[in-house]
């Protein structure tokens, strides 16, 4: 039998990448022949998490279906943002914290979703039912997903189930948990290396809305400015990318983690469903979102109400 790989969404983040590595030991415990693989590289944020605890990056795969028959998921549900071949292997388990949408399998399955801040939180809670320890490493995978997912507890997704965690495995990895978690999350504010297209997939999703495909991209900086001194930059290559992919809507959520707003620019049409989810006015393309963070909980719900599911 091959063997059952296990993969965060398209675009991996920490929680993607690390939660996939966390539960590929969990499954191993279990006696699963499982390995952790990605759909994408590390972002910088993460390969800092992976350099401190001394993990490879899980391989980088673009189908599934060529190598196994059998595979996990976490973070994620929605086929968009999945595997290309989703269809043509056997889903097994899916261990999330998003919304379920677009997401059908032919067989039964294992499926863990809770409305958590972060899905290593559950894979976490997992460990403790099945009395499996946590091993160093693992630990500081975890940890690294809480704090990116929740912007150190800043986010309004951010349960106390995530702090209660956050903190355990923190003592498990070793870690000051304030410290290295302002650590972590400024190494992946470094985007002037990046091109515009780079920085705009550096944690992009797309999300089917009525009958529109909405992109929508966020990246994470201490200096909105920064950012935006590259708009024209930024618009042309998100021009760019709808043509390519056929999006009608293309959103790109600058969030400052130090001051916990974000700054909104959006390319495409229509225009008039994002005015209204955020009660906002668009200049030159662009509006100010005071206490905006979690595109999960803060920004696709509200345009998902507007556009109609």
């Amino acid at each position: 039998m091959s063997k059952i790989l296990v993969f965060g969404h398209q675009n991996p983040d920490t929680d993607a990448i690390g939660a996939a590595i966390a539960f590929a030991a969990l499954q191993k415990e279990l006696g699963k022949d499982v390995e952790a693989v990605a759909l994408g590289t590390p972002n910088e944020e993460t390969q800092f998490a992976l350099d401190t605890f001394k993990l490879s990056a899980p391989r980088v795969i673009e189908t599934a279906a060529n190598e196994t028959d059998e595979v996990m998921l976490v973070d994620h549900n929605e086929s968009q943002q999945s595997v290309a071949d989703l269809k043509d292997v056997t889903v097994l388990a899916v261990v999330d914290h998003h919304r379920i949408a677009n997401f059908e399998t032919a067989n039964p399955l294992y499926y863990r979703a809770e409305p958590v801040g972060c899905t290593s939180t559950i894979i976490f809670k997992l460990y403790k039912e099945h009395h499996i320890e946590v091993a160093k490493p693992i630990a500081g995978m975890m940890l690294s997903a809480i704090i990116s997912d929740t912007l150190l507890f800043k986010s309004p997704t951010c349960t106390e189930e995530d702090k209660a965690a956050a903190k355990e495995l923190a003592a498990i990895a070793g870690v000051d948990l304030e410290v290295y978690g302002l650590a972590m999350l400024k190494a992946g504010t470094n985007l002037s290396t990046k091109t515009a297209s780079e920085l705009l997939d550096l944690d992009a999703k797309s999300f089917p809305m009525g009958d529109k495909n909405v992109r929508i991209a966020q990246v994470n900086t201490v200096d909105l400015k920064e950012v935006f001194d590259r708009q024209a930059e930024l618009e042309s290559a998100m021009e760019a990318m709808m043509q390519a992919n056929n999006y009608d809507l293309f959103l790109l959520v600058a969030t400052d983690i130090l001051d916990s707003n974000s700054e909104l620019l959006v390319v495409g049409t229509p225009i008039a469903p994002v005015k209204a989810a955020f009660n906002v006015t668009l200049k030159d393309h662009r509006a100010f979102l005071p206490g905006v963070v979690s595109r999960k909980k803060q920004i696709v719900p509200q345009l998902t109400a507007q556009f109609g599911i």
